[in-house]
């Protein structure tokens, strides 16, 4: 048995011949003490009933139809807010294509799109609709935006076929999402800490040196760990990007100011140096703003290796340091260099010179390096830049727990 006692457990329950197993896997978790709120479908509605659903969870179920009357919980955001966890099960060919195109035509859609916990989805279709184009491009778009899916699996189907889309069974998704549900218990004990973006480094006053870094790495590896349920701190550079509000930002433009706002969030177990800070700052800021001239020398001078620090400080040094490596050129020799010189554990490298995965891109494709195994190295192919945190992620899971 598995004591998921203040565990907080939002079903999706949608029309198909698998809804029945819905109800054997929400007595699972009933039975081990998780809490249970249930939306159902229109067409759910043909296959369960509300009253079944609620007798076994002893928990509320919405729908559509709810009256929602003195119901401030049925407003979407705090029906969202209250799960720890969104399994939708059965998630149907219907389902998947509306939450890929971000629909939010009826309540579970619009929970689901309103929510910032992460969500698994337990596919149930047709072999012919599971391997359908228009399918698997569903599928790959809601992993870039972070979904997790749970089968199907391979069996005999309700409709006489045999195939790939059959429902996974009700142990399975019980087992997954408890082993989710306890990481995730666990992780909230442990700090992250990520940096992002660029830096400013200021000639005068309105005038400075910066580069072409977006952020969007560093944001979406901060959203992986924060749905991990790591306590996570984002000291972010100069962008327009939003994050989520579980998520503790602080907002610099310097280096200076990078290093300081990271010596203040010290100690914590994880550091993730995806920030592409100045490696050179003015030697004397103008006071006033340079008038135009025939020539101008700027004198600079080095700012402090903010990863070197963390990377040699020995009294508040994270149990894993994570440093990024762009480059342009040699990319594996410049990045076993960074490991060997900076001390960290992982470097992650990509090649910034290649425009479809550069520094304003919205993909990626890394090498990442280990200290421990120098010689191995693995490369994480072309995907989103969310999914490339995710699968970061899950590196950094697997290793401190």
């Amino acid at each position: 048995m598995k004591d998921l006692t203040t565990k907080k457990i939002l079903f999706v329950i949608c029309g198909g011949v698998s809804a029945y197993k819905s109800l054997e896997t929400i007595r699972l978790f009933k039975k081990n003490n998780a809490e249970i709120k249930t939306i159902l479908t229109k067409s759910a509605k043909e296959f369960v009933t509300p009253l079944s659903i609620a007798s076994l969870s002893q928990g509320k179920v919405y729908d559509d139809l709810f009256n929602v009357e003195n119901e401030t919980e049925m407003d979407h955001i705090a029906l969202s807010r209250w799960a720890d966890v969104i399994v939708v099960a059965p998630a149907t060919a219907n389902t998947i294509s509306k939450l890929s195109q971000g629909s939010s035509e009826d309540l579970a859609s619009t929970v689901i799109l309103a929510s910032n916990k992460q969500v698994f989805l337990a596919p149930a279709m047709n072999v012919r609709m599971w391997e359908h184009p228009s399918t698997k491009d569903n599928l790959k778009n809601l992993k870039s935006f972070g979904y997790k899916f749970i089968g199907p699996v391979t069996g005999d189907m309700a409709c006489g076929e045999y195939g790939e889309g059959k429902m996974s069974d009700p142990y399975d998704i019980f087992n997954e999402i408890s082993i989710f549900l306890s990481s995730q218990f666990k992780n909230k004990k442990i700090k992250a800490l990520v940096t992002a973006g660029p830096t400013n480094e200021y000639i005068d006053p309105v005038r400075f040196i910066t580069n072409k870094s977006s952020g969007k790495q560093g944001y979406e590896i901060a959203k992986s760990l924060s749905r991990r349920g790591f306590n996570t701190t984002l000291i972010s550079g100069p962008t327009s990007l939003k994050i989520d509000e579980d998520i503790k930002l602080i907002k610099v433009e310097t280096a200076e100011e990078m290093f300081k706002a990271t010596q203040k969030n010290l100690p914590t177990d994880i550091a993730v140096f995806s920030a592409a800070v100045a490696d050179y700052k003015i030697n004397k800021k103008s006071k006033d703003k340079i008038k135009k001239q025939e020539n101008l020398n700027i004198n600079l001078e080095q700012n402090i290796d903010i990863l070197n620090y963390v990377s040699n400080h020995n009294s508040m040094r994270p149990k894993l340091v994570i440093g990024f490596a762009a480059e342009t050129s040699d990319l594996d020799k410049n990045a076993i260099s960074k490991l060997r010189n900076k001390n960290c554990d992982w470097i992650v490298a990509n090649d910034v010179s290649k425009k479809n995965i550069g520094f304003e891109s919205n993909y990626n494709e890394v090498t990442i390096h280990y200290k421990n195994t120098p010689n191995k190295k693995e490369k994480l192919s072309l995907k989103k830049k969310s999914e490339i945190s995710e699968e970061i992620v899950d590196r950094i899971v697997n290793q401190i727990n």
